[in-house]
């Protein structure tokens, strides 16, 4: 067979070649499998029974920093990656909600951004919201998956079906759950553990695809 005759590039721009092993280098990239760790393959069976991931905020949604205005309010801040896999989340048919101690007017307007199905603030006891939850919805734990950080979080952690823990949260939460993940709060700890429902439930590549034109 004869060489191909890739020609010579001029003026700054690719021979026919490059564009072609360009493309042919971009292809075998989307389609080679991510490398997973075996702590992201033992907890797919979890994950994939998920309906409902339920999320604290301070430390899970937030890096845990608080803010404090002159004019009585406080600051928080969001991570985008964190909103864009809530969002192919529940693109998929697994609902997404808060449960947090606190009370923040930022909270509630994250939360209408994102549409999210269940948000109960300024709940001391969190196992109670929970359990009004699972009423008003008929799932049952095994369904349902939550992310905590600190101590307060122990119960409803020891309750669902798939506990999950940003990579700082406290030792005594990374101990008791089943998954932690790579990355910290607020930095798109929430991220990592929507697309890990999402590849458990066989969905992730299907979400993705959307954008990949």
């Amino acid at each position: 067979m004869a060489e191909q005759d890739c020609g010579r590039p001029g003026e700054g721009y690719p021979t026919d070649c490059e564009l072609t092993e360009a493309l042919r280098s971009r292809a075998m990239m989307r389609n080679r499998p991510l490398e997973r760790s075996a702590a992201w393959q033992a907890v797919l069976p979890r994950a994939g029974q998920v309906r409902l991931l339920l999320l604290d905020v301070d430390g899970v949604l937030t890096d845990g920093s608080i803010t404090y205005l002159s004019g009585g309010g406080e600051a928080k801040s969001f991570n985008t990656h964190d909103g864009m896999g809530i969002r192919l989340l529940q693109d998929s048919g697994v609902a997404v909600g808060i449960i947090t101690a606190r009370s923040s007017e930022a909270v509630e307007r994250r939360a209408r951004d994102l549409r999210l199905a269940h948000v109960l603030q300024g709940q001391q006891d969190k196992l109670v919201a929970y359990e009004s939850i699972l009423k008003a919805t008929g799932l049952r734990p095994p369904q349902t998956a939550y992310m905590g950080d600190d101590l307060m979080d122990l119960p409803l952690l020891n309750r669902v079906g798939f506990a999950t823990a940003p990579a700082d949260a406290v030792a005594e939460i990374r101990q008791r759950v089943h998954y932690t993940t790579e990355r910290a709060g607020g930095r798109g700890a929430v991220r990592e553990v929507c697309d890990l429902i999402l590849e458990a439930q066989g969905n992730l590549a299907r979400m993705q695809a959307r954008f990949d034109r």
